[in-house]
């Protein structure tokens, strides 16, 4: 097998140098920048990281910025992005380089995977990218590329399939182009090797190389096992509003969201009149209460459907964990996940 893929290494390093997508991360690509947009693409599409990681590198550009800032501006850069835990690691790895090598990022992937939130792919695309070690960053889109190339019908959703072809890999890096052979891999995946479409096989510079293209059974690759199906929960969630302001409450500091800020919420599809009982619970007197627009949130393995209610409060309690606060203060102080914006567009828009 190792001897096919070779064939595909010059072929692949030519049309990235022709292709290549201009990418912020790209320009400049030092171990923390390269770092901190990986952790970002995690999950994320390109195009909304791109924003999202030049804000956070002007604000937070070295590993000791990101180490000292505190966590509300923390989050609050990377309000919107989702899976919150993936801000909190890098933080916590941050702290790590700090203290244990001087605030620069390790070269060998072995160290790097010590530290929290960098996995294999992760310590491969920053040991590959910036410091030009041999060393493979196989992620999704990979695995679809070298699954079509080799025609495997190996469940790609298996780790030791993954490993396998980690070491494959690891065998044909080209000298001197690790951080480009690594780049080509994961532009071809998502450019030209297309997941849940049709590949664009007369664009592929593998396609002659390509025993999937050459048996015709590029849709039927990478084989992986189906995903289960989501958990659905319903939730009532208030925008509950006491003069120019808003009630809030912090998450709990484990969990899905956690240590978040949200709107006061609760289990289960409310009616109007439950809705107010739940309210006067937390000592809040309704002087109106109307439904807004229900709403709906997908998260990796739950489903959140939400009824979501206005409430004009006659009265602003701190029980229950309560704080009320204004709309510029929200905006600027307080990182709200994305569940919740359809409540936040409604109390802004109200400004």
């Amino acid at each position: 097998m190792n001897d096919q893929l070779q064939k595909i290494v010059q072929p692949l390093l030519a049309w990235y140098n022709a292709n290549a997508r201009v990418l912020p991360w790209r320009d400049n690509p030092t171990p923390y920048r390269v770092w901190v947009s990986e952790i970002m693409l995690q999950q994320t599409r390109v195009e909304a990281v791109k924003p999202y990681f030049e804000r956070f590198t002007a604000e937070l550009p070295t590993v000791a910025a990101l180490a000292a800032a505190p966590e509300e501006q923390l989050l609050k850069l990377w309000e919107g992005l989702g899976y919150y835990s993936r801000a909190r690691n890098l933080q916590k790895a941050a702290r790590a380089v700090m203290e244990q090598y001087g605030g620069v990022l390790p070269e060998q992937p072995e160290e790097l995977l010590r530290l929290p939130g960098i996995g294999e792919y992760t310590a491969g695309a920053v040991a590959s990218i910036a410091y030009g070690r041999p060393a493979p960053a196989v992620d999704g889109n990979v695995l679809r590329v070298l699954s079509r190339v080799t025609a495997s019908r190996e469940n790609i959703g298996e780790l030791s399939v993954k490993r396998g072809f980690a070491a494959r890999l690891r065998e044909i890096y080209p000298a001197g182009c690790a951080g480009d052979f690594t780049q080509s891999l994961m532009e071809l995946g998502a450019m030209v090797c297309l997941p849940n479409a049709v590949p664009k096989c007369a664009e592929c510079p593998l396609s002659p190389l390509c025993a999937a293209h050459a048996q015709s059974i590029e849709l039927e690759l990478p084989v992986k096992a189906e995903k289960k199906k989501r958990k659905t929960e319903e939730k009532t969630v208030f925008l509950i509003l006491c003069g120019d302001k808003t009630a809030l409450r912090k998450r709990p500091d484990k969990g899905l969201l956690a240590g978040l800020w949200e709107f006061p919420n609760t289990p289960g599809k409310l009616s109007p009149q439950q809705a107010e009982e739940w309210l006067k619970t937390l000592g809040i007197s309704c002087q109106k209460i109307e439904p807004l627009p229900a709403a709906k949130h997908i998260f990796t393995h739950i489903e959140w459907h939400m009824a979501n209610y206005r409430v004009v409060a006659e009265n602003s309690v701190s029980a229950g964990g309560l704080v009320w606060v204004e709309r510029g203060e929200l905006t600027e102080a307080y990182t709200l996940p994305t569940a919740f914006q359809s409540c936040l567009r409604h109390f802004l828009s109200e400004g």
